[in-house]
């Protein structure tokens, strides 16, 4: 294939199967992977071929009598972690993510560790979470507990803090907030220990309650983030204090 053929079958998929712009891009880098890589071929008109444009779409945003519909049919620890979602404004994985060592009680805080573009950061911990997060705190206890008992090894670590720290997987620091019920085989070391929640328990545990409460809004987890941002904007800008606590 050259650069006709190339290009008509970039425009058929944009024209006639009209895919998004990601799905574009992705089709395009798979051509230039195969080129490249494959065929240790240079395309330099393939600058010239022109690239559809991603549309702007409008976050979903909730209003707190919204938030409140589904945080009320919500129980147990997906209605904890829907609140700290939206209380903090953290992203899914940033949330399930926490580790014990994370939680600042002291100082109202929690530490988000490599978060979006690799980077740390500090967010407000609400004062209406501070009960249910040392319950929750109790809950992995017990099964951090049944696991050094048990001989379990500890939970992943990040980067090459594994090599450097050994023994700080097993560690009560380093658990997960949000353990998972159930051991897995980690797909990168292949060991089975104990992960954080999976995304899909809060993600469905969402849906159901958005359905419960009447809401027709396409709604997500990152639909908290949208809403927590827009009512500390709706307060001046004022994050001093969750919109969990303000409500």
């Amino acid at each position: 294939m050259g650069k006709t053929e190339v290009e008509a079958f970039l425009t058929w998929l944009a024209n006639v199967r009209r895919v998004s712009a990601s799905t574009h891009r992705q089709a395009l880098s798979a051509i230039l992977f195969l080129y490249k890589e494959v065929l240790d071929t240079e395309l330099p008109w393939l600058d010239e071929i022109g690239r559809p444009k991603a549309r702007e779409h409008l976050p979903t945003v909730l209003s707190r009598t919204e938030i409140e519909q589904i945080l009320s049919v919500m129980d147990g620890e997906m209605a904890l972690l829907a609140k700290l979602l939206y209380g903090t404004g953290m992203r899914l994985r940033e949330g399930l993510g926490l580790r014990i060592k994370d939680l600042d009680f002291d100082h109202r805080a929690i530490i988000v560790r490599q978060g979006k573009g690799n980077k740390d950061r500090v967010v407000m911990l609400p004062d209406s979470l501070e009960t249910p997060l040392r319950q929750q705190l109790a809950r992995a206890r017990v099964l951090w507990s049944a696991d050094r008992a048990a001989g379990v090894p500890g939970v992943s670590m990040p980067d090459a803090l594994a090599r450097k720290y050994p023994r700080a997987a097993s560690t009560w620091a380093w658990h997960w907030v949000f353990p998972s019920p159930t051991l897995s085989v980690d797909p990168r070391s292949r060991i089975k220990r104990r992960h954080h929640l999976y995304p899909e328990r809060l993600q469905r545990a969402i849906k159901k309650a958005v359905a419960s409460a009447g809401i027709a809004k396409p709604v997500s987890t990152h639909t908290l983030r949208h809403s927590f941002a827009t009512h500390v904007l709706n307060r001046g800008g004022n994050a001093v204090r969750s919109p969990l606590d303000a409500r």
